[in-house]
């Protein structure tokens, strides 16, 4: 009897060591199907969300933007707002083709809108969806300048930090439940955890040193980007020297999701000769 109960418990032991093991494969499986590229800096990333449900959402806040903001009706700034779009939609388009990234463009559909707010600010959501705010063109000033922000704002979507840091959000607030299961359970939660990733909220924690690797990263491509679409990438230095000259008294950089000033300069000037090699051979 003894020797029966005894081996009966070494095969649960084994059952429960074996299932425990598989779901540990199938976890590490998921993780790694889960692991991506970032394109042109090569970074790992982690995306565990469909890009398609984080697009579909986009769409949902991007029409209530839009239903409560005004677009501008200043004919020739709106015209050139959709001219440098086009311009960067080209560029990205043409390197992700060229190097092997094709899939990352089943999801944009781009349009580039002005609308009429004082507030110095520019965003693109999943699937190419770009808003420029009036109170950014005193300061981008160019053409030129106004490509700095917008291939920034486009790398950010091109990288998938959006889908990066709210695979990160998820995990740490919800336990890494589905997105499906997320937003039928908890879609106040998960809405909360998307207006984060995106931009449309606030938060101070965690998540912050992943957002200023972000910013750096978004200022390489997004030189890259306006390069290739033809505009001069040294004028970002510029822009960014213009940008700390008018934002007045900044909290200390760890209370921040962007590089301080001077740091986010120095690397632009880092990076820059290889931006201009892209510039010069699109001329």
């Amino acid at each position: 009897m003894f020797n029966f109960i005894s081996e009966t418990k070494k095969t649960i032991k084994m059952k429960k060591n074996n299932f425990l093991s598989f779901m540990i494969f199938l976890a590490l499986a998921f993780f790694l199907e889960s692991c991506s590229t970032v394109p042109l800096t090569g970074r790992s990333q982690v995306n565990l969300l469909p890009e398609s449900n984080l697009v579909e959402m986009s769409l949902t806040s991007y029409d209530q933007f839009l239903d409560t903001n005004k677009l501008s009706t200043n004919q020739q700034q709106t015209a050139m707002v959709k001219r440098i779009g086009a311009n960067i939609s080209k560029a990205v388009e043409q390197y992700l083709t060229e190097n092997g990234y094709e899939s990352y463009l089943q999801y944009f559909q781009w349009e580039f809108n002005l609308v009429e707010n004082e507030v110095p600010n520019a965003w693109c959501m999943p699937g190419g969806k770009v808003v420029v705010y009036s109170g950014i063109l005193p300061l981008t000033k160019t053409e030129a300048g106004l490509a700095v922000v917008m291939g920034h704002e486009v790398a950010h979507a091109v990288a998938r930090h959006g889908n990066e840091r709210m695979s990160h959000s998820m995990l740490v607030q919800m336990g890494g439940i589905a997105l499906g299961e997320a937003i039928k359970e908890k879609p106040n939660e998960t809405q909360a955890i998307f207006s984060a990733a995106y931009g449309l909220g606030s938060q101070v924690g965690v998540m912050l040193p992943f957002s200023r690797q972000h910013e750096y990263e978004a200022d390489k491509m997004g030189l890259i980007f306006m390069a290739i679409a033809g505009y001069n990438p040294q004028e970002a230095v510029a822009f960014w020297q213009r940008m700390a000259e008018n934002s007045g008294q900044k909290p200390p950089e760890f209370m921040s999701t962007h590089p301080v000033d001077s740091k986010r300069i120095a690397a632009l000037n880092e990076i820059m000769p290889e931006a201009m090699k892209y510039y010069k051979s699109n001329k």
